[in-house]
């Protein structure tokens, strides 16, 4: 065990004593009302810090970024109300478009720019969607806050909407629905950030293959989802490495 380490000053005598006594062992003092308890960290004690500050306390990434240890609140929310809409629609058999999906040229409400790209007629589709959002929603979402997460998941799939159906020709019908746009604006955001964080940082680095990987699958999904579109994703994308670059420059100006 190493030697306890003397930093507590006493405020009767002026003198150094353990942080883990009660009393000044010196003029009797009294320093606090209880001892704090002990426990073991590496070859020495320490003292232990309540459980609600231990939960509270957040800890700093590289480019200045709190990671936050709550619960991913809009990650979650995002998956959740994609899952419900689902189930309905399968429970109902409606058509798509009476769940958020827009159908050019038929449906210009502008409210399905918001709803799009959580409408769904393929589990397969919204399980590529979730698992990408757990992996880099959630991280986006510790370093940002869920207010902000969720603005920015609904920023890339609403611009991602946007953009397809200005992209997208009368001819032949079209539908745009799905969630490739928030995946990609996600892992965007992530990369952006991650990347900061670990620049110039001697044992840290990113695991660019894996991210490449992930980043082509999600491009790749109109191949496989009929409702996914290419335009979408990559708006998504787009927005999502935008929003993390002015994040990372606002923290590294702090």
């Amino acid at each position: 065990m190493s030697e306890t380490e003397l930093s507590v000053i006493c405020k009767n005598c002026g003198s150094e004593v353990s942080p883990y006594v009660t009393e000044c062992p010196y003029c009797g003092a009294r320093l606090r009302k209880r001892a704090p308890k002990l426990e073991r960290r590496g070859d020495g004690l320490e003292a232990r810090e309540p459980r609600k500050r231990r939960r509270r306390r957040p800890r700093i990434g590289g480019a200045g970024f709190a990671v936050a240890a709550e619960r991913p609140y809009a990650t979650i929310a995002v998956i959740l109300v994609s899952a419900v809409l689902l189930v309905l629609q399968k429970a109902t058999g409606n058509a798509l478009g009476s769940f958020g999906g827009l159908v050019i040229p038929f449906q210009e409400d502008w409210w399905r720019y918001l709803t799009a790209p959580f409408a769904y007629v393929d589990v397969g589709f919204l399980f590529v969607v979730a698992v990408a959002l757990a992996i880099f929603g959630t991280g986006v979402e510790r370093r940002l806050g869920t207010m902000r997460t969720a603005v920015l998941l609904v920023a890339c799939g609403t611009l991602g909407t946007i953009a397809a159906q200005a992209a997208a020709s009368p001819d032949p019908i079209t539908i745009v629905a799905g969630g490739n746009g928030v995946a990609l604006g996600a892992l965007a955001a992530w990369f952006v950030i991650r990347r900061g964080e670990v620049q110039g940082k001697i044992g840290e680095d990113l695991d660019v293959v894996g991210v490449a990987v992930c980043a082509v699958a999600l491009i790749l999904l109109p191949l496989f989802a009929p409702t996914a579109d290419w335009v979408a994703g990559l708006a998504g994308g787009f927005v999502g490495a935008l929003a993390g670059l002015a994040a990372t420059a606002f923290h590294h100006g702090e």
